[in-house]
């Protein structure tokens, strides 16, 4: 099954380092095959499915805060990179050495945190020369504002193809995204990974936004909307670098559904500019999540069969035909 290959095979985007800065911060995302968790134990990032290895109790019900992994069933815990039983004597008849965490692999593209299960490249590979341009991002990012997580009532290729294009913007975000009035930009095209810039066409929008750069210290940042796909299920956009988008489109038991997630990744404020910039992300959040919303609401009106019955696309869906040529060449058709 194609979602299997590329749950398994390929590393995932999944989060940044300073989301997870303090011993037991977690972050609990779904995805095809359960929860992910990505959890701080005394500073080593590690990620595991959400289940205890002794019955399957999920360790965390929330979706982020600071907990240690302490599961609230039978009291054991996992610490220093160990699974801690208690009273171990009454399990003599089995073999306690098995009674492990499902880790993920985890390596790092600067800060920005992937994970796989089991890759056939390494992330240098696979990135190819998005490498870089994630680098420099990371190392431009002070911290996470808005975390949004809900089900798109749709296939996940549905939903990821809808972030691939920009054709849809004037008709779907009139009053949002619509609003910068982005040119038609350029794409690149790096293996299966691919970048959309475009610069800001509302001139007095871009005018109100190169004077924001006082609020930030950042070196570096494209001078308008910037938008990079990173197979197979992540998104991260950004208009200006002032803030990023990192959205991850995965893949649900059910097919006419996606797990959908979104987290508002914040550039390093200049300290006396703090409460503007605050102003500044709290209404970005609520942006971003009024154009997840639109997205979600005509995605759920696009069968999955459309996928294969309607192939037309248009030269500024270009990302898509890329896309699904991408997943044409891994699939053998």
């Amino acid at each position: 099954m194609l979602e299997q290959h590329l749950s398994r095979r390929y590393w995932h985007l999944i989060g940044h380092r300073t989301e997870l800065l303090a011993d037991n911060d977690f972050l609990r995302l779904n995805w095809a095959d359960g929860e992910i968790v990505l959890f701080n134990d005394h500073g080593n990032i590690v990620a595991f499915d959400n289940l205890c290895p002794h019955r399957g109790t999920r360790f965390f019900v929330d979706a982020h805060g600071n907990q240690p992994a302490h599961c609230a069933y039978h009291g054991w815990r996992f610490e220093h990179g160990t699974v801690h039983v208690p009273q171990p004597q009454r399990f003599a008849p089995c073999d306690l050495a098995k009674a492990k965490l499902n880790e993920f692999r985890v390596e790092w593209c600067a800060d920005f945190m992937f994970i796989g299960v089991e890759p056939i490249m390494s992330l240098s590979e696979q990135l190819g020369e998005t490498e870089q341009v994630l680098e420099e991002i990371s190392f431009n990012i002070a911290g996470r504002h808005d975390f949004n997580q809900y089900e798109f009532e749709c296939n996940w290729r549905i939903a990821l193809e809808n972030a691939l294009e920009p054709y849809h913007i004037d008709m779907v975000h009139p009053n949002s995204l619509g609003t910068l009035r982005l040119e038609d930009g350029e794409n690149e095209f790096h293996g299966v990974n691919s970048i959309w810039r475009a610069p800001v066409g509302n001139s007095r929008v871009d005018k109100q936004l190169r004077a924001m750069s006082r609020l930030f210290n950042i070196d570096y940042r494209y001078e308008g909307y910037q938008s990079l796909y990173i197979f197979p299920f992540a998104m991260l956009s950004s208009t200006y670098g002032y803030s990023y988008s990192l959205q991850n489109f995965f893949p649900s038991t059910n097919p006419e559904r996606t797990h959908f997630t979104s987290r508002l990744l914040t550039a390093p404020v200049i300290p006396e500019r703090q409460a503007t910039a605050q102003s500044f992300f709290d209404s970005t959040a609520q942006i971003n999540r009024k154009v997840f919303d639109e997205d979600h609401q005509i995605c759920k009106r696009i069968p999955t069969r459309a996928l294969e019955t309607h192939p037309t696309l248009a030269d500024n869906e270009a990302k898509v035909r890329h896309f699904r040529e991408s997943l044409a060449a891994i699939s053998g058709r």
